[in-house]
């Protein structure tokens, strides 16, 4: 018998037949005789549908008073599919009990609609799962110091999965998604792109921080810490697949590199479309100048991905970053408004219309010129980049979005990555 959680997105859980089939597998393993703690989603498309309401009753940016109740507004959507995931199992015969994030409690900070676990008490779990019951938690969310219900962003059920996994030490947790595994890129944009049977903790965290959706970085992250063994797979295959089978199917995240992985130069091309930059121009060319921007924009809780700052000319630099698309209007303005005027910058400006394209792969350790290759590729397709960022295994360009897909596909040819694995 293993102890083994389940996650479920918001697609898996998209309605009653869904959720029946979700039950269905459950019960399979259950009557295999593992335990299981289940962590579902929002039913698909739910969330956008509570904000959006919302955001009709308030357009503007959001009061701190306000993030609070749209974390109290966004929590119910795991709430429901959870409770509805209960019922579904207790039909199937299988005894079962959901609970919210503050039950258990998934112990958060205070930063709204993106805070962080800091602890899960996992003694009610214990007790449930002792009892032969199926545990249903609410992914998502958690509850703060002072009793008010938090979210972890968008993508939190995955790093809810994964911390619930590491509080119990789980045996394995397994991320049912609408896909079969992780792939060498989307294949909705190269039909070509190949499902990967493994891949390096540290591939998949540079995948997931570089805008690949299969998981939230989040997530990685947690299961790098704690040492969660992470599986990928389909929740759309039969729910009466045989278990063996299930078991072993989809991408294995691995923290062990074996003589297989090394043979890849490149395991993927990762992208994200909800890239944002932003420019100060002509800011004095001094110590400390770098903190004064970023540090006002770390303390409107902004996260800043890709940074560069030209060599300074006659005193002065311009300095350069990206946001998330959905953080850029508020940064912009911050910076024009509050930090522009301390700084004596000729200008701010800024572009929503940019894309990262990443090449990944932990062979990149130990071959020269893959960034030049890159490079060239990307020239003789006739696109230009803006921006450049690197680590050991990983290049990152910053492009004009329109010329993403036509740079991703010709990356993933110049690379090998359409041709079967060995």
């Amino acid at each position: 018998m293993a102890l083994i959680v389940h996650k479920y997105g918001g697609t898996s859980m998209g309605s009653t037949e869904r959720i029946t089939n979700v039950a269905k597998r459950v019960a399979k393993w259950v009557r295999a005789g593992h335990q299981l703690v289940v962590v579902p989603s929002a039913m698909s498309g739910e969330t956008n549908r509570l904000l959006a309401l919302a955001k009709e009753l308030a357009p503007s940016h959001p009061t701190d008073s306000t993030q609070r109740e749209l974390d109290a507004l966004a929590a119910t959507g795991e709430q429901a599919s959870s409770a509805l995931l209960a019922i579904a199992l207790q039909a199937q015969g299988v005894q079962s009990v959901s609970y919210a994030g503050w039950q258990v409690p998934i112990k958060t900070n205070s930063a709204y609609t993106k805070a962080r676990i800091e602890s899960i008490d996992d003694v009610r779990i214990r007790a449930d799962l002792n009892a032969g019951k199926v545990v249903v938690i609410t992914g998502f969310q958690g509850v703060d110091a002072q009793g008010h219900i938090t979210t972890l962003g968008r993508g939190g059920s995955d790093t809810s999965a994964v911390a619930v996994a590491a509080a119990l030490k789980a045996h394995e947790c397994l991320i049912y998604t609408d896909v079969d595994g992780v792939y060498t890129t989307d294949p909705r944009v190269v039909p070509q792109a190949r499902r990967l049977s493994t891949v390096s903790f540290e591939e998949m965290l540079e995948m997931a921080s570089l805008g690949s959706k299969v998981l939230q970085i989040r997530s990685v992250e947690f299961a790098g810490k704690y040492k969660v063994k992470l599986r990928v797979l389909s929740s759309f295959t039969p729910w009466d697949i045989d278990l063996a089978t299930e078991a072993e199917s989809g991408t294995l995240i691995t923290f062990e590199e074996d003589e297989q992985m090394e043979q890849a130069v490149v395991s993927g091309i990762a992208f994200n479309r909800d890239e944002a930059k932003i420019s100060v121009l002509g800011v004095p060319d001094k110590p400390g100048i770098a903190y004064q921007i970023l540090g006002a924009v770390a303390d409107a809780n902004i996260e800043v991905d890709m940074i560069i700052q030209n060599t300074g000319k006659g005193g002065l630099t311009d300095f350069s970053f990206t946001v998330h698309r959905n953080d850029y209007a508020r940064a912009l303005e911050l910076l024009k408004t509050k930090v522009l005027p301390d700084l004596g910058a000729k200008e701010v400006n800024g572009d929503d219309r940019i894309c990262k394209v990443s090449i990944v792969g932990i062979g990149m350790r130990s071959h020269v010129g893959i960034a030049s290759k890159m490079f060239r590729s990307l020239s003789e397709e006739g696109i230009n980049i803006q921006m450049i960022s690197t680590s050991e295994i990983k290049t990152s360009v910053v492009i004009d979005e329109k010329y993403m897909e036509l740079a991703v596909r010709a990356l993933h040819k110049v690379f090998g990555l359409d041709q079967t694995a060995a």
